[in-house]
């Protein structure tokens, strides 16, 4: 892998993949990059930006190839990054039609996969044969967003050795992204899906009407509980008030750009998942984590008194009220 010759290309065309291709159009000369549907590349190509995400950025086209067939994508491009909602990747990659085991793959996605309940990296690996060592994960405190009006940010970048991390780091750090590195794929992945969840439960508490100390209580209570799933599923030495974990929970859980909480706050409200769902017009990656990681955590058992909470409420339909009025006894 040598980022000043290897050629990227990017799966996916949503807000977070918008994002990250501002971010590589820093360090390099031109980027590959997958779009579902013919008529965005040619909005694309005739206004300078995605048409539906991020229409803020404007990018020099002649910097990027587009791609209608992902395959073709997959063929020329030496290192992939994907970013589609976890729910749509397995269907995404059944149209790949070649292999995929020698590519250096970058991981933005941020959710569970398939019935199998694998993590990105885990499904990869399984059903790809992409070795463990060519795999990183991109995980937050981050929200696309603030990437667009080039606030200072900070991306954690995990892979199993430093060496692969630093080199997938290379592609994303510039003035105004600071990177630290990580070996804790499996952990970082599990935190970035807890994280979505937890930010449901932020906003659900917001939409009822509880106040800052609340929340407060909520999300300290939120990173123990974290900490207690990610250290009994991959029992490694990690700081749980790394960036990677308490910093991506807080920014999901606080940020006004955050799907999940917005997602929270209409059920919170009284809108129905689906209702909830339509108007936001964007995945929310809880929404399916929620189920994902209950059914993990048949196995390992951790009291997960948030966790379950919002399970009950997205998935067996008790009142948001009810629910956190026996959740706020659990939090004491």
């Amino acid at each position: 892998m040598n980022i000043k010759t290897d050629t990227v290309g990017i799966i996916g065309s949503g807000s977070w993949a918008t994002a990250i291709a501002k971010m590589l159009l820093e360090n390099v000369n031109e980027i590959n990059w997958y779009f579902r549907k013919e008529s965005t590349i040619k909005q694309f190509k005739n206004t300078s930006y995605n048409p539906r995400y991020l229409r803020e950025v404007e990018f020099e086209t002649e910097r990027i190839n587009f791609y209608h067939d992902v395959t073709q994508l997959v063929e020329e491009s030496d290192i992939l990054i994907m970013v589609v909602p976890s729910a749509y990747l397995p269907g995404t990659l059944a149209e790949i039609k070649t292999d995929i085991s020698g590519k250096y793959i970058l991981s933005g996605i941020k959710g569970i996969v398939g019935d199998e309940n694998l993590l990105v990296a885990q499904y990869l690996h399984k059903k790809f044969n992409v070795p463990y060592e060519n795999l990183g994960v991109l995980a937050g405190p981050c929200h696309a967003e603030e990437v667009a009006s080039e606030k200072l940010s900070y991306l954690t970048v995990a892979a199993i050795n430093e060496q692969q991390s630093a080199k997938f780091a290379e592609l994303i750090e510039c003035d105004y992204i600071y990177t630290t590195l990580s070996d804790d794929i499996w952990g970082t992945e599990y935190a970035a899906v807890l994280k979505n969840i937890i930010a449901i439960a932020s906003g659900i508490a917001h939409g009822l009407r509880y106040g800052d100390n609340f929340h407060a209580v909520l999300i300290s209570r939120a990173i123990q509980e974290m900490k207690r799933f990610v250290d009994t599923v991959h029992p490694i030495t990690r700081d749980i008030k790394s960036p990677a974990y308490l910093g991506d929970l807080l920014v999901t859980s606080y940020s006004q750009f955050s799907r999940n909480r917005t997602f929270g706050t209409m059920i919170g409200k009284g809108y129905s998942v689906k209702a909830a769902q339509l108007e936001l017009n964007m995945v929310a990656e809880g929404y399916y984590a929620s189920k994902s990681i209950q059914k993990i955590n048949e196995k390992y058992k951790v009291d997960m008194p948030i966790t379950d909470t919002v399970y009950k409420i997205l998935y067996d339909k008790v009142s948001p009220g009810r629910a956190f009025t026996q959740l706020t006894k659990l939090l004491r």
